[in-house]
């Protein structure tokens, strides 16, 4: 998925479709990706704009794709650089935090807590008390709350509190993880992938976030873990940033959200997904592997490619991004 290099999934879809020969029109491609040919020639300005695409001097025009380390690389290095800028300003806070603590109060702005006891209490305070939003990193593997185990949640979420909630695709090899995720994009959580979050991070209401400062706790390493509880000041504005960050670049999960229809209603609906293919959908887009995928959902693997080879033939996909491509057009995620 090229989204962060700035490309839609249309985008993408004709730019491959350009890669994959010499030279092509506007006719062609609307006939070879069944766009209509007026959003083919849209389409096709708008990569010529990026730099992506570029135009011959005949009648119809006849475009051909640059070179994808050309057009895309660069667009790609920007996007990382932006992500290390904002994580070496986290490290620069925190050096500032270090050299200063002595001359100011820093309690007031920095508060050290250890143990999981103690880290699950903060944790569930700051979600009681939150009124607007609510901001998580879930890494893989709990330190201090069990996947599952924040029923502090359910109860924000009910009071209207808004959820946005990032997962790095291990945290799916946890067990239970995926039932534990869709439990909470059905109450309302709006749930989104990564492959990988640099820490652990929760934030309420953009004023007061918890972080860790070492490893530790059940799955990390020996002894109680140790977290900062940072309210406002420039730390908590740089770790709100690199949550956006991620944020922009992640791929959203609708695991079984409410008004998904069960197997059986499925087919009587009309709806030619399953409550399974959807849920098997969100899991593949999120780059989750077959293996793991059948694992969580309880199924065999070639029962897991049976499901996405029936996608496949309903979507008129002949590879698995062209499938991510057709559901997010037909409305499947």
């Amino acid at each position: 998925m090229l989204e962060a290099a700035g490309l839609t999934a249309v985008e993408e879809s004709v730019y491959r479709l350009l890669v994959a020969t010499t030279t092509a029109s506007a006719p062609e491609l609307a006939g070879q990706s069944g766009l209509p040919q007026h959003r083919v020639e849209a389409v096709l300005a708008a990569l010529t704009g990026k730099g992506l695409a570029g135009p011959t001097d005949s009648d119809p025009p006849q475009y051909s794709a640059v070179p994808p380390d050309v057009a895309l690389l660069p667009r790609l290095q920007r996007r990382t650089d932006e992500l290390d800028k904002a994580r070496s300003t986290v490290t620069d806070l925190l050096d500032l935090y270090r050299s200063t603590r002595r001359r100011q109060d820093a309690g007031q702005l920095i508060e050290v807590i250890t143990g999981a006891e103690s880290l699950r209490l903060h944790l569930r305070q700051m979600q009681d008390n939150a009124r607007h939003e609510m901001l998580w990193f879930c890494k893989a593997q709990y330190v201090a709350m069990p996947s599952g185990s924040n029923r502090a949640e359910y109860d924000a979420l009910a009071r209207g509190v808004r959820y946005r909630v990032l997962y790095e695709q291990a945290f799916f090899d946890d067990d239970n993880a995926v039932d534990n995720v869709i439990e909470g994009v059905q109450a309302g959580e709006i749930a989104r992938s990564v492959p990988h979050l640099p820490l652990r991070l929760a934030v309420a209401d953009r004023a007061i976030a918890i972080c860790p400062l070492v490893p530790g706790g059940p799955q990390g390493s020996p002894g109680e873990p140790t977290a900062a509880l940072v309210r406002g000041s420039s730390l908590l504005e740089a770790l709100i940033s690199l949550f956006e960050r991620y944020w922009e670049t992640a791929v959203p999960l609708s695991l079984g959200a409410a008004g998904t229809l069960p197997d059986a209603r499925a087919a009587q609906s009309g709806d030619p997904l399953s409550e399974t293919d959807r849920r098997l959908l969100s899991l593949l887009v999120a780059g989750i592997a077959d293996k793991a995928i059948a694992s969580q959902m309880g199924l065999s693997r070639r029962t897991v490619q049976r499901h996405i080879q029936h996608m496949m033939t309903l979507a008129g996909a002949t590879t698995r991004m062209q499938l991510a491509w057709q559901a997010a057009r037909r409305g499947w995620l």
